[in-house]
């Protein structure tokens, strides 16, 4: 039987309207009603609300008091909106008169500022010797480029080996410096020039863009 010669038992919640020869069922994927919200979202809406009685903040911030549950949804529907549970764990919880869809994008848009400001800052390490190919160079001077804009900071190790051990400083470090313009990032050195258990050694950090 098609979906366009009639309707399944889920589609005919929709009412009368919905069904019939002819009619369209959409696919639960395709249409998140506040009554069937995703798996990924776990907020209570409407019906979903467990308690008999709940506090009501109104669709303009408004404090509405105790109502039983009933009452409070038939407010909200004949405001033409959804009433959402958004603090389950008061006495009684705390539901909010609102558009499910707008909660939604306010509540995604919460989501991501959070992960942006708890992004953890990383310190990368990028190791060149004297002789590397200046194709080698490259791509390592772009990949410390990239960390530096993802906000990490960039530990460059000048790996020494050998006689280049016993080598004038200021020769290793301008070949140090050598790989360090090759960087396209703006950047500041962290920590300076100076010898490490590898060789040379410096840690770079982004620089903060001018206003």
């Amino acid at each position: 039987m098609s979906v366009l010669e009639d309707c399944t038992a889920e589609s005919k919640s929709f009412g009368p309207a919905h069904c019939g020869p002819g009619a369209f069922v959409f696919p639960t994927l395709w249409y998140n009603r506040p009554d069937n919200p995703t798996t990924l979202d776990t907020t209570r809406v409407n019906h979903q609300i467990r308690a008999k009685e709940v506090r009501v903040v109104g669709a303009e911030g408004e404090n509405l008091g105790v109502l039983a549950l009933s009452e409070a949804i038939s407010r909200a529907e004949a405001l033409g909106l959804d009433l959402i549970e958004i603090s389950p764990n008061a006495v009684p919880p705390v539901a909010k008169i609102m558009e499910y869809g707008k909660f939604q994008y306010e509540a995604q848009k919460k989501r991501r500022e959070m992960k942006a400001k708890s992004h953890i800052t990383e310190t990368k390490s990028v190791q060149v010797k004297i002789g590397t190919g200046d194709h080698d160079m490259q791509l390592k001077a772009r990949r410390a480029a990239e960390w530096l804009g993802e906000g990490h900071r960039v530990k460059v190790d000048l790996f020494l080996w050998g006689r280049y051990k016993y080598m004038e400083f200021n020769f290793l470090r301008e070949r140090l410096e050598r790989f360090l313009k090759l960087i396209p990032e703006d950047y500041k050195l962290a920590e300076p020039i100076a010898k490490s258990p590898k060789g040379l050694a410096t840690v770079l950090e982004r620089a903060k863009k001018q206003q």
